[in-house]
């Protein structure tokens, strides 16, 4: 019985400090709300330099957090299982000034050796140039490109009508030709360009299909293009090099072992390294990690904006400390110790923080999606966690900003801070 009642006495005793504790954690609440909210317009102009901080951090992470995400969509909508192999080596080498230099054009064959490296998939060969196509009088330059049959499979680009170009031999193709969209529309307005003879860099060409539109790629228009046989546009162009040959190869295979294959055929066909391979995935990698640094830095920029804020608010925290003298000692006076004004000065602080830094988020979100209707050409997208870690930094600065005014306020001498008065 004893026992059950000294257990009922640590359970009363128990719930009591939880109550004390609700009760405390209230009244600090309701005390600091009340202190912020006695001077609105000083509160209102102190939590600015909070918002603009915070609205400039979260506008230019979003240009930059949508311009990274456009960066990597452009390139990706071509397939991740892609490795550009092109002429010469990008890397430098020590040699005498002497030496002659080795480097071998990349050829068709090349491209076509390639097909039987393990793992590949598609090999095709390109070259790039300006040409002049002529149908019944209208002409217009356009960019061309030399290609094997297998480009259209290999950058995942469809037909809009007929088919691309057949599997004959790019060495010795026939003189067939497909047309971008704009370059359809521009030359044969609304009729069918299937089976029309065009003339293309000066020789004739039969069109034999249309592409569907692609719209632009980081600056260039797909759509304002045709697709001969390669081994006709190395003819054209006066060329001995391919400019480059892509190369798809299974999703799952091993990146390194199919670098591998692919190094161990060019070499053995040119004799060395005179060639440059490189995977879209690492290229995909170099592009994050520099956009990634690049939204960081502007997010820096943005938050030099929340250290004037907190310049702000140690200022105003400051001048509050002088004004209100004898309400600290009459608190110390009450039995307020000097944690307990510390506390309330630090959590004065943090919501001058909390609320500026609210108030820049609805700000930088509004103009952000305001800049997204007005300009949709314009990548903006919002990095949330770059919006919470701003609002956390924000909170910090408040706290940082109010430690020197509310360690003041709490070595006040209540006899001194009532005389005051």
């Amino acid at each position: 019985l004893a026992a059950r009642r000294e257990a009922r006495r640590e359970a009363r005793s128990g719930a009591g400090t939880v109550a004390a504790l609700i009760m405390r954690f209230a009244d600090f609440l309701r005390f600091t709300y009340v202190s912020v909210t006695a001077h609105r317009l000083r509160t209102a102009l102190t939590a600015l330099g909070i918002a603009v901080g915070i609205a400039a951090v979260i506008l230019l992470t979003s240009i930059g957090e949508g311009l990274h995400r456009f960066v990597i969509s452009e390139f990706t909508q071509f397939g991740t299982n892609l490795i550009s192999v092109t002429p010469g080596r990008t890397q430098t080498h020590g040699a005498s000034l002497g030496a002659v230099n080795t480097v071998r054009p990349l050829s068709i064959d090349d491209a076509l050796a390639l097909r039987r490296a393990p793992y590949v998939q598609l090999s095709d060969p390109i070259v790039q140039g300006n040409a002049e196509v002529v149908n019944a009088g209208k002409g217009r330059r356009v960019t061309l490109y030399g290609v094997g049959p297998d480009f259209a499979r290999s950058l995942q680009m469809r037909i809009a009508t007929g088919e691309f170009l057949p599997q004959d031999d790019p060495r010795a193709a026939r003189a067939f030709v497909v047309l971008g969209s704009k370059v359809a529309r521009e030359l044969f307005g609304g009729a069918n360009p299937l089976g029309s003879r065009i003339r293309v860099g000066g020789e004739r060409y039969r069109v034999i299909g249309v592409m569907q539109s692609k719209g632009q790629v980081l600056g260039f228009d797909l759509d304002d293009t045709v697709y001969i046989p390669v081994g006709r546009a190395l003819e054209m162009f006066n060329r001995e090099s391919l400019q480059e040959i892509h190369i798809n190869y299974e999703p799952t295979a091993p990146l390194a072992e199919v670098e591998k294959g692919i190094k161990r055929i060019l070499i053995a066909r040119h004799g060395a390294e005179d060639f440059t391979v490189t995977p879209q995935q690492k290229m995909l990698e170099v592009f994050g990690t520099v956009l990634d640094a690049i939204t960081f830095a502007v997010a820096a920029i943005g938050g030099i904006s929340l250290v004037v804020g907190g310049v702000g608010i140690l200022t105003i925290l400051t001048i509050a400390v002088a004004e209100r003298t004898s309400e600290i000692g009459l608190l110390r006076a009450l039995g307020a110790t000097h944690r307990r004004i510390l506390l309330l000065f630090l959590g004065e602080a943090a919501l001058l923080a909390a609320m500026g830094g609210a108030a820049g988020l609805l700000a930088g979100w509004s103009i952000a999606l305001l800049l997204q209707a007005v300009l949709p050409a314009l990548p903006v997208h919002i990095p949330w966690n770059y919006a919470v870690l701003a609002e956390l930094m924000a909170v910090c600065v408040g706290l940082a900003a109010g430690v020197l005014p509310a360690r003041r306020a709490a070595r006040l001498d209540p006899l001194e801070a009532l005389r005051s008065e």
